[in-house]
Parts: structure tokens; C-alpha cells; sequence
């Protein structure tokens, strides 16, 4: 592994960073400065800086069908932008939202930019449409806390998943603007915890991700979530989602929450009587020995071939995800994990881009931004 490339024009720790699917090289991070700095990966200094707020920026997304477009939380509010409309030193929004009651964690658009969501500290999520430029529903009673991660699930146009410090991962039908399903990860059977070497920290979901369309034929229909206690899970929605039962009785509610371990080929999935499927990518495996903050897909090489996760231990690792997907591979789980990163810094978020070089950003608790080549 080569040394980090240093990207530099923030005065704050960096929270969070995107890239460019349309034009490689080119990201867009956010700091605790309230400012987006714009990098072209083919030059060395920042392109511009946009001071956005007074506040820090949590969230940063792109309109999914025009890249010139940026949605920006900060507070309690969403910002949108059109880049190419900005004048210099003059960063008014095309709209403002002022949706949330609490602080928003995280802004995401759906695949057809005609939603978007905003996740908040109070466990509730606005889903805003973009066309109408007015609140579509509000998802409440779902989170007994902080609703810290959201994002669209692209083959179910009508749906989203959020995680929270609950330790619950809730798909809803946002269109009812009600749960369809609710997982406890903080129950007992449902976390590797217990293996030697695991840290005890609840399994909050500190961040999760679905594949894009163009990935799904590689990866199927998953969620990949990054929990509290260092666990990376990879899930299985479609039999997870399936295994919802009729609401005939309180027992039946319950039952779906629950997961009984009958181990899969590799001891660190679990399926139940329904066939949901699971795998756990947890200390024994290589993974991470402190909360696990950050997932990605990688969108350099083949799309969807890696997955990258950061974490408090200073760790961003790069795992194999077909050998993940499919442990009886040759190799096992002895080849699950690709690389191993070290940093001095905790991970605060990272994102990968569609270059050859230059292709995975990470934004540690550092005011610099860091870039490593992953081949």
C-alpha cells in the first residue's frame, strides 16, 4: 500500500465525502467547518470551496440523475445546490428544507431523483419530494432513539431502510409512511458478540448500504450494515423481507424480530426455519475490534467486487464480497478479507470512486482528507 494522498482545505475534522460516478476524480467533502471542498483527483490543490453554513455539515448526496445538483445537511436543515449556478463566494440554494425537528445524520436521493430522505436525532425520517419541493411523509414511531443512517432501496421503488442507536433496522413503506419489518440487532441471537475478541459495545447501526441497479445482478438484493460492536453484517433483504408474517396476533409480531442460529457454510451466517440468510464479518474474520462507522461498495474495477469498512479502531478494511456472498469458495473465509489499512485517526466516513487510482477516500477525525489507491 502506497502512501496516502493528502487532500487539504478544511479548516475542521471532515465528516463526510462523495464521488463522482459520472466524472472520476471528481469528490466533494464536507467538514465540522460548514464548508464543501470540491477535488479534481488529476490536480493537486482544492478546486473551490463552498461555505455552506455556519454549522457543521452531518451529509452530503448528489441528485441521482444530475451530478450538478448537491443536497447538503446541516442542522436540522437540507440545502440543494446547483454547482454549476454558483457564482464565486456567493453559495445561495436553489431550495432549503426545514423539515427535521432535531439535527440531521444523513441526506440521501433516490435512483429516480424524485425523493429524498433525511434522517434525524429524534428517530424520525422526512421523505421530501423534490418535484414538489414539499414533505411527502413523515416515518415516526419506528426508532426509540437517534435515527443515524438512511438510504432508498432501489429494486422496491416505494421503500426505505434506516438504522439507528436502538440497535433496530427498519424497512418501511414510506408511500403508508409505516415499518413493513423491524430487526433487532441488539438481541442476543442475532450478534457475534459473543466470540472471543469482539467488543462489547451495543450493535448500534452506525451506517448501512444497498447495492445501485448496475450491481445487483453481481451482489443480489443485500443491505450491509456497520454496527456498534464492530460487526459488519451483509444481509439478505429478499428473504428477510419475506419472512414477515401476517399480523394475526401479538406472538406472530414478535416472532419476526427473532433469528435462531443454524449455521451457514462458514459458522459466521445464520439462517432460520423462513431460509433468511445472513453473514457476519466479525473479529474472527479479520473484522473490526471497535465500532464499526462507515460501508461502501466499491465502484473502481468491477462494481460491487469489494466492500470497505472503517471503524474506531483506525482500520479501513477491504473485503471480498463474492467470498462473502458465496464461503464455499476456494480459499474460505481465509481470503474474505482483501486489505487492511491502517490509519492514526478513527474513521469517520469514506466512499469509493470509479477511477483506477485514487479510488477510495476516507475522512478520518482530521481536517485532511486522505486517498489510497486499491487495486
Amino acid at each position: 500500500m502506497t502512501e496516502a494522498r493528502r487532500l487539504r482545505g478544511h479548516k475542521a475534522t471532515v465528516t463526510c465525502c462523495i464521488a463522482s460516478r459520472d466524472r472520476p476524480g471528481l469528490v466533494a467533502t464536507s467538514a465540522e467547518d460548514g464548508c464543501v471542498c470540491w477535488f479534481d483527483m488529476r490536480c493537486k490543490d482544492v478546486q473551490f470551496v463552498m461555505d455552506v453554513s455556519n454549522e457543521p455539515i452531518s451529509s452530503l448526496c448528489f441528485n441521482s440523475g444530475n451530478e450538478n445538483i448537491i443536497y447538503v445537511s446541516t442542522g436540522k436543515e437540507v440545502k440543494c445546490f446547483d454547482v454549476h449556478m454558483l457564482a464565486e463566494n456567493s453559495w445561495k440554494p436553489l431550495e432549503s428544507y426545514n423539515c427535521n425537528k432535531e439535527e440531521i445524520n444523513q441526506v440521501t436521493c433516490n435512483s429516480k431523483s424524485s425523493f429524498l430522505a433525511s434522517a434525524d436525532d429524534g428517530g424520525e425520517i422526512k421523505i421530501i419530494d423534490i418535484r414538489q419541493q414539499c414533505v411527502f411523509k413523515t416515518l415516526r414511531n419506528g426508532h426509540t432513539s437517534i435515527c443515524s443512517c438512511v438510504q432508498f432501496i432501489p429494486w422496491r421503488p416505494w421503500e426505505v431502510i434506516t438504522g439507528g442507536l436502538d440497535t433496530k433496522l427498519i424497512t418501511w413503506d414510506f408511500s403508508k409512511g409505516r415499518p413493513s419489518k423491524i430487526v433487532d440487532l441488539g438481541l442476543p441471537d442475532m450478534s457475534s458478540g459473543s466470540k472471543a475478541g469482539q467488543c462489547f459495545n451495543p450493535a448500534f447501526v452506525h451506517s448501512i448500504k444497498v447495492p445501485d441497479v448496475d450491481m445487483l445482478d453481481k451482489l443480489g438484493k443485500i443491505c450491509v450494515v456497520a454496527r456498534g460492536d464492530g460487526v459488519i453484517d451483509v444481509i439478505d433483504m429478499e428473504s428477510e423481507l419475506a419472512s414477515v408474517r401476517p399480523k394475526s396476533s401479538t406472538k406472530s409480531r414478535a416472532g419476526i424480530h427473532s433469528v435462531s442460529k443454524r449455521s451457514l457454510p462458514a459458522e459466521s451466517g445464520v439462517a432460520d426455519e423462513c431460509g433468511r440468510k445472513w453473514f457476519h464479518l466479525d473479529y474472527s474474520l479479520g473484522g473490526h475490534t471497535a465500532a464499526a462507522s462507515c460501508v461502501a461498495f466499491s465502484l473502481f474495477g468491477e462494481r460491487g467486487k469489494f466492500l470497505v469498512s472503517g471503524g474506531n479502531d483506525k482500520l479501513v478494511k477491504v473485503w471480498d464480497c463474492s467470498r462473502c456472498l458465496d464461503p464455499g469458495q476456494p480459499g474460505g473465509n481465509n481470503e474474505l478479507l482483501h486489505l487492511n489499512i491502517n490509519l492514526s485517526k478513527k474513521v469517520n466516513w469514506l466512499c469509493t470512486t470509479p477511477a483506477e487510482s485514487d479510488n477510495l477516500v476516507v475522512c478520518d477525525t482530521t481536517k485532511v482528507v486522505k486517498v489510497y489507491t486499491v487495486s
